[in-house]
């Protein structure tokens, strides 16, 4: 293939797989599922009282929370077919898996080889293909997407490299008494250390500059 060939075939390759971002999903659509997801906290945080007894509104609770996982499903959904077609105008090998875990639809593609290209430099391709595949499903279903992409178990591995840190700099942190300040990291790694510490008494954690280079701090609890 000559090297104009292969600058078409990329281009392409984009153009097919990048959501119109002139058709985005309607404001106003928006603007309700934003609300009503508000409400849903409301709801949820007042709905019952000391005895455990369930609120007169427990049953419109209940159906707000049945209607969010259809949609969450939904948005796996579409998500799934926007990743299928860009695994197939890459030529690349890949199993999609659909999830839901709490309140966020969580998407992963397994498998090995190319897929790494998919991942990048400390998922920084990742990331960025992540925004692609919340647009693309936002554009489905008119709601702000949230949805997790992981690609090669890429996130799981991440998630306990960041936990072991987490509690190794609480731990040297109670064995110093002095402050350690991590790498930067992105809001999804700093939530992470920021789990691990928490669950160590004697310490705690916070998150100091301005992205990108905003990093977390964990040292002694007064």
């Amino acid at each position: 293939m000559t090297e104009s060939n292969t600058v078409e075939t990329v281009e392409l390759s984009i153009e097919d797989v990048t959501p119109d971002l002139h058709q985005g999903p309607n404001p106003d659509d928006l603007k309700a599922a934003d609300t009503a997801a508000q409400t849903d906290v409301e709801v949820i945080e007042s709905g019952a009282g000391e005895s455990g007894a369930v609120a007169s509104g427990d049953e419109p609770t209940k159906s707000r929370k049945v209607a969010n996982g259809e949609l969450l499903v939904e948005e796996g959904d579409a998500a799934g077919d926007y990743l299928e077609r860009l695994l197939d105008i890459l030529d690349y090998d890949g199993d999609i898996d659909l999830d839901v875990e709490g309140e966020r639809a969580v998407v992963s593609i397994l498998g090995g080889g190319d897929l790494e290209k998919l991942v990048g430099d400390r998922g920084v391709v990742l990331d960025a293909l992540q925004e692609l595949t919340r647009l693309a499903a936002s554009q489905e279903t008119g709601v702000r997407s949230r949805l997790m992409l992981d690609i090669g178990g890429f996130r799981a591995r991440r998630r306990a490299e960041l936990s072991a840190l987490g509690r190794e700099s609480a731990q040297q942190v109670l064995d110093s008494g002095e402050p350690v300040r991590l790498a930067a990291m992105n809001p999804f790694e700093r939530k992470i250390v920021h789990d691990a510490v928490s669950a160590i008494d004697g310490v705690g954690s916070s998150s100091e500059g301005e992205e990108p280079r905003r990093r977390v701090v964990i040292s002694a609890s007064s």
